[in-house]
C-alpha cells in the first residue's frame, strides 16, 4: 500500500502538442494522482494547457514552463532553435500569474533544440529561473559541450532530467559516475531519471545503480510517443530500476515523497499517508516476469508492479489494463 504515485516528469498537453498523452487514462488509471508537465507548454500556450490539461483533469497537474514561449508543440522541429522564442519576460509573468501550476522551467539542451546558441540560452534560463525564484530542468543527452561544462551553470534545486541516457554526454566515465556528476550533487543539483522514448539505458543504469547513483525524482517521462512502449507508466519505470538492482523502497520514495517536495504538493498532503491526510492511495503487487524494454530495444525479464487499487480523494479509480499486454 503506497501514498498515489507522484509523476515529476511526463507531457500531457494533448490536442495541442503531438507528444502528449491523455493525463487521466495514462496516469491516474495506472496509480498517479499528481503529476507534472515538463516544458509541453511554453507562456505562449500555457493558457490553452492550463484550460485543457489542469482544469479538464482529476488530477493535481502543475508544469514547469519551456523558456521557449512555444513550448514543445513537436519534437521534429526544435523549439529554441531560433534563440529569440526564449523571451524571459514572459515566461516570468507567466510565472508570477500562475504560481498555482508553474513549479519551475524546463529547457532542452540537446543539439538539435538549441544549435550553437546553447550557451547563451542556459544562461538565460538560469538566470529567469533565478529571478523567479525557481527550480530549472535541464534535458540532457547529445548536448554539444561534456555534462561537467553544462553543470557548472545549475544551481542546487536545478534539475538534471534523463541521468541515465545512454546518449552521448551522459553521466558515467566507464563504470563510475563522473566526479563532477558526484560535486554537482554533493552542491545540491537534483537528477531525475525519466525514462522517456529514448533516454533510458539499461547498461547506463545498472553501472550507475551499482555504483550507489540513484536518481533524486524517478520519473517516466510519459509522451504520447511512449505511453504503450517502451515507458508504459511510471510503475513499469519504478519496475525496472529495482530490476537493474535499485532498492523498492528508495524507487518508491522518489516516486512519491521527493517529487511531492519537488514540486511543493507536500503541503498539499501528496506523497505521503496519514491520518486525516488525503485518502489517495495505491495499492500494488507483483506479478510474473515479463520482458521489458529500454530505450533503445534492449530487455531485461524482471517482475512488474501492478496497481490493483487506487482511490484519489476517496473514490475508487478505475484502472486500465497495462498496455504492455499482448493484444486478444
Amino acid at each position: 500500500m503506497l501514498p498515489g504515485l507522484v509523476e515529476g516528469h511526463t507531457h500531457i498537453f494533448q490536442y495541442v502538442s503531438a507528444v502528449g498523452a491523455p493525463a487521466e487514462e495514462a496516469h491516474l488509471r495506472r496509480g498517479v494522482v499528481a503529476a507534472a508537465d515538463a516544458g509541453t507548454a511554453g507562456a505562449s500556450t500555457f493558457a490553452a494547457f492550463r484550460k485543457l490539461v489542469v482544469e479538464a483533469n482529476p488530477l493535481r497537474i502543475v508544469n514547469f514552463l519551456n523558456v521557449s514561449v512555444l513550448g514543445l508543440i513537436d519534437f521534429r522541429f526544435g523549439e529554441l532553435l531560433n534563440p529569440d522564442t526564449l523571451v524571459p519576460e514572459d515566461a516570468l509573468a507567466t510565472a508570477e500569474a500562475h504560481p498555482d501550476i508553474v513549479r519551475g522551467f524546463k529547457i532542452r539542451l540537446s543539439e538539435d533544440v538549441v544549435g550553437e546558441n546553447w550557451e547563451s540560452l542556459l544562461k538565460k534560463s538560469v538566470s529567469l529561473a533565478e529571478q523567479a525564484g525557481l527550480p530549472l530542468m535541464l534535458h540532457i543527452g547529445e548536448t554539444s559541450e561534456p555534462l561537467p561544462v553544462v553543470l557548472d551553470y545549475l544551481r542546487p534545486g536545478d534539475i538534471v532530467a534523463h541521468c541515465y541516457t545512454g546518449k552521448p554526454h551522459g553521466i558515467l566515465d566507464g563504470n563510475r559516475v563522473q566526479p563532477a556528476v558526484a560535486a554537482a550533487r554533493e552542491r545540491g543539483v537534483l537528477f531525475d531519471s525519466a525514462h522517456g522514448k529514448s533516454n533510458l539505458s539499461f547498461e547506463v543504469a545498472r553501472r550507475a545503480i551499482a555504483d550507489g547513483f540513484l536518481p533524486d525524482v524517478l520519473s517516466s517521462d510519459t509522451s504520447a510517443r511512449n505511453w504503450r512502449g517502451p515507458v508504459f507508466d511510471l510503475l513499469t519505470s519504478i519496475s525496472k530500476l529495482v530490476a537493474l538492482g535499485a532498492p523498492l523502497d528508495e524507487c518508491i520514495r522518489r516516486a512519491t515523497v521527493a517529487p511531492a517536495k519537488l514540486l511543493g504538493l507536500d503541503t498539499e498532503g501528496y506523497g505521503r499517508l496519514e491520518v486525516g491526510g488525503r485518502a489517495d492511495v495505491t495499492v500494488v503487487t507483483e506479478t510474473e516476469e515479463v520482458t521489458l524494454p529500454d530505450a533503445s530495444g534492449n530487455t531485461i525479464v524482471a517482475p512488474r508492479l501492478e496497481p490493483t487499487v487506487v482511490l484519489h480523494g476517496g473514490a475508487e479509480v478505475d484502472i486500465v489494463p497495462w498496455r504492455g499486454l499482448p493484444s486478444a
